[in-house]
Formats: structure tokens, C-alpha cells, sequence
């Protein structure tokens, strides 16, 4: 498709002046998203895993709370950014909180993916199961329609661990 352009705007007699590579782009986001899930799970796993199991737990008996949760407390987090930003003192607290948000949120996604990998993967471990649920998120990354449904199992995920947080 890229080639498409370039070809179009040679015939114009102008050069593009700038090559934009779609697949790298796609692949990287996709390489990126299955890195942060694998290494955050595997944190969680190492580092906290009553934690990682009380996370499961709520996804599994309460999804689409948990979804609904997600969502709604994303639209808040977006609405309440925006409002700090028209401020000028709002900005400084913009940017942790838009980390903090991102971390939850990866956290959140990572136990939704390693539960998925284990529903489709019976292991002894965490470690394949936590592989196939980083490997379904990047391949989901990889296009729209899968960006979506990645989006709502993360949403489900972040929902989650706020709903712990929070009560």
C-alpha cells in the first residue's frame, strides 16, 4: 500500500518527500504490547502471586462488573485529565497520573491474558500459559478488529484491580 503512494506521487511528478513504513509500525506495537504483558505477568506472578490468584478469582466470577468497571473508570481517568490539563498547576498532576494509570492498566491486562492462557493451556505452571495469553495479546495488536477485543479483555482486567484497590 505504501508503494501504492510513492508510485502515485512520482506519476504526480512531486516525491513524497517522507516513507512510512505501516508494517513496522504494526509489528512493533505488536512486539511491544506482548513484551509488556510478558514481563508484567511474570512480575505479578514472581513477585505477588496471591495477589495474581484474588485477581483471576474476580475475573472469573464477576467479568462483565469487572469490564463495566474498567471502562467507566477510563472515561473518568480521560475526562479528569483533560479537565487538569486546561489547568496550568493540573499538568504537574497529569503525568503521574497518567503512569499510574498506564501501570494499573498493564497489570489489570497481564492477569487477564495470563487467565485466558490458562483456560486454553492446561500446564502444571504459569509460564506457557502467561506465553500464550502475551502471544494472543500481540497478535491482537496486530489488527483493528483485535485492537478492540484487546482493549475490552484489558478493560475487564483494569477494572478488576481497581475494584481491589478501591475497596
Amino acid at each position: 500500500m505504501n508503494k501504492a503512494f510513492v508510485v502515485l506521487a512520482q506519476a504526480m511528478g512531486e516525491g513524497p518527500g517522507f516513507n512510512i513504513d505501516i508494517q513496522l509500525g504494526l509489528g512493533g506495537g505488536a512486539f511491544g504490547v506482548f513484551l509488556t504483558t510478558l514481563l508484567v505477568g511474570a512480575l505479578l506472578v514472581a513477585l505477588a502471586p496471591a495477589y495474581t490468584d484474588r485477581m483471576k478469582r474476580s475475573l472469573t466470577e464477576e467479568p462483565i462488573d469487572s469490564f463495566i468497571y474498567g471502562v467507566l473508570a477510563l472515561v473518568g481517568l480521560i475526562l479528569v485529565t483533560f479537565l487538569l490539563v486546561l489547568t496550568i498547576i493540573g499538568i504537574f498532576v497529569v503525568v503521574p497520573l497518567a503512569i499510574t494509570a498506564y501501570v494499573l492498566w498493564a497489570v489489570g491486562s497481564a492477569i487477564a491474558f495470563l487467565l485466558i492462557g490458562e483456560r486454553i493451556v492446561d500446564a502444571e505452571d504459569w509460564k506457557l500459559p502467561l506465553l500464550v495469553g502475551a502471544a494472543i495479546n500481540g497478535a491482537l495488536a496486530l489488527t483493528g478488529i483485535g485492537g478492540l477485543v484487546s482493549f475490552c479483555i484489558g478493560a475487564a482486567g483494569f477494572g478488576a484491580v481497581l475494584r481491589d484497590l478501591l475497596a
